[in-house]
């Protein structure tokens, strides 16, 4: 018997559950980390992070959202603001969305499994958490398959600033998108899809989330999330629907689809694709709507 199509609904639920499970994982790393951060020196936080993040990279760790999700059926993270950048270069685009609850859709869940996704988590210092340096990298890149930069990693590598060309913007970090909003928020937010041109070169999402201490922000932890297996998690997803569709952002620039002629990091809307064809729905809690086509009349 042929399932019935999977509602627009249950796939954007599904999405929202995929973030959230980060956004679950990053929780608990803020968590270790600010706990550490008024007793710890660089090399010591260094060393926490690094224990913390690389369990996630190699796919080892478990989150903490599939343990809860297993025992209650459901589980909330915190709300998400979200816009586009690169880890230089921003598309602008800024709105608030409430918590996200995430559970299992009925053809086609959500996978939980946060660390499959990741491709490169760490710990970004304020400018001022350590005299006379701006910026304090405690960040980590996951196995890589031909990256132009490292080519294939069996393992993961830390980034390396003074290997990097291109990197002057970072000395003024704290402008750019992904660190910028949760500092100045206190909340957790989504930057992208982007090219990382620093890193992965490859299209990705960041999530981010600040580090507080005593009231202040001390720094941003945050996971880059590669496009390529949120895909491959999530196209199981968008297949269940009744129609052609795509993932898109609030800009509307598209990072999954199953339309044929809208291709990842295409924009909706635009002359070929007028939005008024397509039903959009958006996903609780992040900043990503679902899009489908509606059928002719």
């Amino acid at each position: 018997m042929t399932p019935a199509p999977l509602a627009p609904q249950a796939c954007a639920a599904a999405v929202s559950a995929a973030v959230a499970d980060v956004f679950t994982v990053l929780e608990d790393w803020r968590d270790r980390v600010a706990a550490a951060v008024p007793l710890t020196t660089t090399t010591e936080l260094d060393a926490l992070v690094e224990t913390l993040v690389l369990p996630a990279l190699l796919g080892e760790a478990e989150p903490a959202a599939h343990r809860d999700a297993a025992q209650h059926g459901t589980a909330q993270h915190g709300t998400a603001q979200h816009g586009t950048a690169q880890h230089g270069t921003a598309q602008q685009g800024t709105a608030q969305h409430g918590t996200a609850q995430h559970g299992t859709a009925p053809h086609g869940t959500a996978p939980h499994g946060a660390p499959a996704l990741l491709v490169g988590a760490g710990f970004i210092a304020t400018a001022d958490y350590r005299p006379g340096r701006p910026a304090h990298f405690a960040w980590w890149l996951g196995p890589l398959a031909s990256n132009p930069l490292l080519g294939t990693t069996l393992s993961p590598t830390r980034l390396d600033l003074a290997a990097r060309v291109h990197t002057e913007y970072l000395r003024d970090f704290r402008g750019l998108e992904w660190y910028r909003v949760p500092e100045a928020t206190g909340r957790a937010h989504v930057t992208g899809p982007y090219v990382d041109h620093l890193c992965t070169f490859d299209f990705i999402v960041t999530l981010t989330l600040p580090v507080q201490v005593d009231g202040g922000t001390v720094g941003v932890i945050g996971a880059d999330v590669s496009v390529t297996r949120l895909e491959q998690a999530l196209l199981p997803v968008l297949l269940g629907l009744s129609a052609p569709a795509a993932l898109v952002n609030a800009v509307g620039r598209v990072m999954i689809s199953t339309e044929a002629t809208l291709a990842a990091g295409d924009i909706v809307p635009n002359p070929g694709h007028p939005l008024t064809g397509y039903d959009r729905v958006p996903c609780p809690g992040i900043p990503f709507d679902v899009i489908v086509r509606r059928p002719p009349e």
